[in-house]
């Protein structure tokens, strides 16, 4: 019988495609949090200048050790390059900066060194940004699904991305989306798994959701062949999240999405397999939105939602907490 799940929230193809509302607030909110973690550099650099006012010339930068990691970053060395620098290294860093740039610009010389150092920090986190949508777009869902879990009165236990520990329920869950890796509750009686971001061994790609029919403990990440990810049958549904907001990229983002879906529904099948597969995405345009509808109605695709709009975050969380 062929999977209508996503009947609930999808009428038609024009249900998928990202309102001009949507895209503004998700520039919007993407500015915000690109101005919340730009706050620890500019605070970095108001105690930098705070630090360098007791030089009046620029060589005597070098006489002032607490500041001589911050003033390395302004001479454009990254933290990654510091390991690899012997302090004489380091040293003659700071002398071209000072020789080529910081006496150049004359008394103005220490906002010269606060502009290069922030020059370094923001390509730093430029870097971090690349991915910023995506990280969002993560804890969106994941907030999304942990309260539909709540609502539904399960209960859970959750993965720390760093400590790779199991975290029971706690009524206190507030900000676990921001150091989640994986969710594990109990459907028909049975464990469910889900993982974030890991590479099936079977496809050899990473996938951004898998859920599994097992126990937490089963999830042994690495290369053990006792983890259940190396097992190809307790894969249930595995699912690609493409959260970028910008429509100009909405095109390209499905475009990479339905291939990886395609690959994983290729993989298993050649073991005579068939885990649901799903698509959430955030900019999502009327070309690409009658294609994953079509999908859907083919039977290619068992889900897919706007991660833009609530409802049907909600149905596709659901659905998954019900396989």
């Amino acid at each position: 019988m062929k999977n209508l799940s996503y009947k609930n929230h999808l009428s038609s193809a024009e249900s998928l495609v990202t309102p001009y509302e949507q895209t503004r607030a998700g520039f919007v909110a993407l500015a915000l949090e690109k101005n919340r973690k730009a706050t620890p550099y500019v605070e970095e650099a108001k105690a930098l200048k705070s630090l360098t006012r007791k030089a009046e010339k620029p060589l005597q930068l070098l006489n002032i050790p607490e500041i001589r990691s911050s003033v390395l970053t302004a001479a454009g060395v990254s933290d990654k390059a510091l390991n690899h620098l012997t302090e004489e290294d380091k040293t003659e860093a700071i002398r071209n900066l000072i020789k080529n740039f910081l006496e150049p610009a004359g008394k103005d010389f220490i906002d010269e060194l606060i502009y290069r150092f922030l020059l370094t920090r923001g390509d730093t986190m430029g870097g971090s940004m690349r991915n910023l949508a995506g990280l969002l777009g993560e804890r969106k869902f994941s907030r999304t699904l942990i309260s539909t879990l709540r609502v539904q009165g399960k209960r859970y236990s959750w993965l720390h991305s760093k400590s790779k520990k199991w975290i029971e329920y706690s009524e206190d869950d507030a900000d676990i989306e921001l150091h989640l890796k994986g969710l594990n509750w109990i459907t028909h009686g049975e464990h469910r798994t889900l993982i974030y971001n890991l590479i099936v061994p079977l496809v050899r790609k990473n996938v951004d959701f898998c859920l599994f029919k097992s126990e937490p403990e089963e999830m042994i990440f690495g290369n053990n062949r006792n983890s259940c990810h190396f097992k190809h049958d307790s894969y249930i549904a595995l699912g690609e999240l493409k959260a970028g907001i910008d429509p100009a990229g909405a095109d390209e983002h499905w475009k990479t999405a339905n291939t990886a879906l395609y690959r994983i529904r290729n993989a298993f099948s050649l073991k005579k397999l068939t885990p649901k597969t799903f698509f959430v995405g955030a900019a999502i345009e009327k070309a690409m939105a009658e294609e994953i509808y079509e999908q859907l109605l083919t039977g290619i695709l068992d889900n897919a939602a706007n991660l833009t709009d609530e409802d049907q975050l909600v149905s596709v969380s659901k659905w998954l907490i019900n396989l």
